[in-house]
């Protein structure tokens, strides 16, 4: 979401974003040389909580939202991103007090706009009112960017969200990057949705799961677990992922349904009771057997992950570890290239290296080429 900020030594209202290389800022307008502090900061705090309420829009779109019951027509996900329309009038025309009471709006949104105008009303500024409008009207318009798989200019900040959907026109931008460099590149994280990328690098991941099977021996979903013993890596969640294609999901499915378990429980909720219990009764074996063992018990040992993928930022950690499955794969194909290795330079044995890789890349281009439909 977009932050805003008061720069006191100049008098300015400031709008910054992060791009996934690092954030940019850019002044909104001139703020009156007589305004207290306390009054500035309520505007930079209500406009920030009006980005942050729209943004969610995007990260958790109603189409995303299955099974959702609710006592309306509309799905709540539906009703706030229908009150965009809203946003202008309600800064230019806030409910304020009337009688000893105010109005106040159910929708985040829209009541976020309801503080901004009162806010304004305050500040007493038309100049300042008439740049906030401009910059709402600049805000919303970039959700909506994101939305239709644009993320140029201020829309860019949609690479650092987790959303919940992946956008038809952002996977195919992804598999055209995967295209070129089947390891993954930078680009994936700083021009991609990152739940979009995500969902090519699970087909690229499955790809590759399928050279290194051919070469190895080894079943596709085992390959990344079996190239841990070469290399230490983050096996579970790519692991994970290739069990899931393999019992029939598609990439959209089993990456969107482990992105947005995280978003449920970095909201709080609990969405697989089922699965908890489960886990209890694991966990409860395993505290038997420890304290059986009269051994000082680990917290590790004992921990209970609700997801595998880190709350905070679970889209992103998804496409590192998928990324890091599609390396695991050349490790364990290049365990049995048939090139000799003994008796070379460190030179010959980079030489070696990269051509490994792009045996292999050009492998798991064939592989993901057969099974495109599988993305689409």
């Amino acid at each position: 979401m977009t932050r805003y900020c008061v720069d006191l030594d100049r008098r300015e209202l400031i709008a910054t974003w992060g791009t996934g290389e690092g954030d940019l800022a850019t002044r909104i307008a001139l703020l009156p040389a007589e305004a207290s502090t306390t009054a500035l900061l309520s505007l930079a705090r209500t406009l920030t909580q009006l980005s942050d309420a729209a943004w969610r829009t995007y990260t958790h779109p109603t189409s995303a939202t299955d099974g959702l019951e609710t006592d309306t027509e509309d799905s709540q996900p539906d009703q706030e991103r229908k009150r965009f329309d809203d946003v202008v009038r309600a800064i230019s025309q806030p409910n304020l007090p009337h009688g000893g009471t105010m109005t106040v709006s159910y929708s985040p949104v829209l009541e976020s706009a309801n503080r901004i105008g009162r806010a304004l009303v305050a500040l007493d500024s038309p100049e300042l009112t008439q740049a906030v409008l401009t910059e709402a009207s600049v805000e919303l318009a970039a959700i909506e960017n994101a939305e239709l798989g644009d993320l140029t200019g201020r829309a860019q900040q949609a690479v650092l969200l987790s959303r919940e959907g992946a956008s038809p026109a952002q996977v195919a931008a992804a598999n055209h990057l995967f295209e070129q460099e089947p390891f993954g590149s930078k680009t994936l994280f700083s021009a991609i949705d990152p739940t979009a990328a995500a969902v090519a690098a699970a087909h690229w991941l499955a790809a590759a799961a399928e050279v290194a099977a051919e070469a190895s021996g080894q079943d596709p979903t085992t390959v990344v677990l079996e190239a841990d013993n070469i290399e230490a890596l983050p096996h579970e969640t790519p692991t994970l992922v290739l069990e899931l294609l393999e019992s029939g999901a598609s990439p959209y499915d089993a990456v969107t349904g482990l992105v947005r378990h995280a978003m449920n429980v970095a909201d709080g909720l609990l969405p697989d009771p089922a699965a908890l219990r489960e886990q209890l009764d694991n966990l409860d074996e395993a505290l038997t057997e420890l304290t059986d063992d009269e051994t000082d018990i680990d917290p590790a040992d004992v921990a209970l992950r609700l997801t595998p993928l880190d709350p905070t930022r679970p889209a992103r950690d998804l496409l590192e570890d998928l990324l890091t499955g599609i390396h695991a794969c050349w490790l364990l194909h290049s365990e049995y290239d048939d090139e000799d290795l003994e008796d070379r330079d460190d030179a010959q044995a980079e030489e070696h290296q990269n051509r490994s890789r792009e045996r292999f890349a050009q492998l798991v281009r064939e592989a993901a080429a057969r099974h495109r439909d599988r993305l689409i």
